[in-house]
């Protein structure tokens, strides 16, 4: 991330916390560099990890396309420039008169994991392309989606049958789960994949589109996988599973377009002992933009703005509001300076996705978390 102009843009208007700030340039490379790791892939960014308009903006000048979740965020995208034959609407959960409006404005590219689902797009989107979603045993992601989305694969070649029957144009999406570490997991759902598209093709149906979803993750406190690592693996899985035969490509990374792109700045609320426990409450928590930390799942990287000095020691770190879930980590362990004080500062890196769009609104008063968007299609 080029911190330099975020930290200029904190240290010169020193807006007030908690707030997100954004690169706009940072997010266009990223889109950049992901395009040229997955060459001919169509790329649908899951507008669900950052939505705020100048981000989209970056990513309409940078070539992506858009994965919505949604008629608020299908109208969104539109409004900010995008085509509708670059949209994707995958969300398998969704309303017939969403698919309706979804088609209406020129979306022809949907995702299902469910018969009824099926017979909605077949009424409401005809023609449309249909990737049905297949649930496998992938390795788990640092945010699993557990067993809410995806079929068998039984089932999956059903559904294909059921698609082209309705004349939809059926394919074959899998999601390995968010924040995934473990590169491995798209062999296996490559592998699960072309399977699927031998069987449909044995029952006369020529399957050409494979959707990879997204799930490519970014580094906190720990590392992960670079992108080339990423790619090379979905390489080789593609020319192991498809021999001289590799299907049309599609892709809905979020994650990995904006998270390193953005920095949040938090304000230290209170510091109070707790038994033998020392507890520093933040301006930011579960509620207002740090959701990811349920469970403890993303380990966020704090870092003191000026530093009081003396020595580091251990803290349980949580949120502002009334509710006893507001905590953020009593496991994970943090070491923070024994100094730290009431209206001393922080700032989490790593934290463009899922944060101000996770953000609830109005739960204890508490305003969504404030956005400021830099660089070429900055807002600020």
């Amino acid at each position: 991330m080029r911190a330099d102009p975020i930290r200029r843009f904190l240290a010169e208007q020193d807006p007030p916390t908690p707030c997100l700030v954004v690169d706009t340039d940072v997010v266009a490379a990223r889109a950049r560099e992901f395009r040229a790791a997955f060459p001919g892939a169509l790329i649908r960014y899951a507008v669900k990890a950052n939505p705020a308009p100048p981000v989209l903006d970056a990513l309409v000048a940078a070539g992506a396309g858009f994965d919505v979740a949604g008629p608020a965020e299908l109208a969104l995208c539109l409004a900010r420039g995008a085509e509708p034959a670059d949209i994707a609407y995958g969300n398998p959960i969704k309303k017939p008169r969403d698919i309706a409006f979804a088609f209406e404005h020129g979306v022809r590219e949907f995702t299902s994991d469910a018969p009824d689902d099926v017979d909605h797009l077949g009424r409401h989107a005809p023609g449309s392309a249909v990737s049905i979603r297949v649930v496998f045993d992938a390795p788990d992601s640092v945010t699993p989606f557990g067993r809410k989305f995806g079929c068998e694969p039984a089932e999956a070649l059903d559904l294909v049958l059921r698609a082209a029957a309705l004349g939809l144009r059926p394919g074959i999406a899998f999601h390995v789960g968010s924040q995934q570490p473990d590169v491995t997991a798209w062999d296996i759902g490559i592998a699960t994949a072309a399977k699927l598209f031998a069987e449909a093709g044995a029952q006369g149906i020529a399957m050409t589109r494979l959707n990879l979803g997204g799930g490519f993750a970014t580094a906190h406190r720990t590392g992960v996988p670079s992108l080339d690592a990423y790619a090379t693996t979905i390489a080789a899985a593609l020319d192991t599973h498809f021999p001289g035969n590799r299907p049309e490509l599609l892709l809905e990374p979020g994650r990995v377009f904006v998270a390193d792109a953005g920095l949040l700045r938090t304000e230290v609320v209170l510091v109070a002992q707790r038994g033998e426990r020392r507890w520093v409450y933040l301006d930011i928590g579960r509620y207002n933009g740090l959701a990811e930390a349920e469970n403890e799942a993303i380990a966020y990287r704090f870092e003191p703005v000026d530093p009081p000095g003396g020595p580091s020691g251990p803290v349980v770190l949580a949120g502002p509001t009334c509710d006893g879930d507001d905590v953020l980590y009593q496991r994970t362990p943090y070491q923070l300076p024994l100094a730290l004080r009431t209206g001393d500062r922080l700032d989490v890196a790593g934290t463009g996705a899922y944060t101000a769009s996770y953000a609830s609104v109005g739960f204890n008063g508490i305003e969504p978390l404030r956005t400021y968007c830099l660089g070429r299609w900055g807002d600020v």
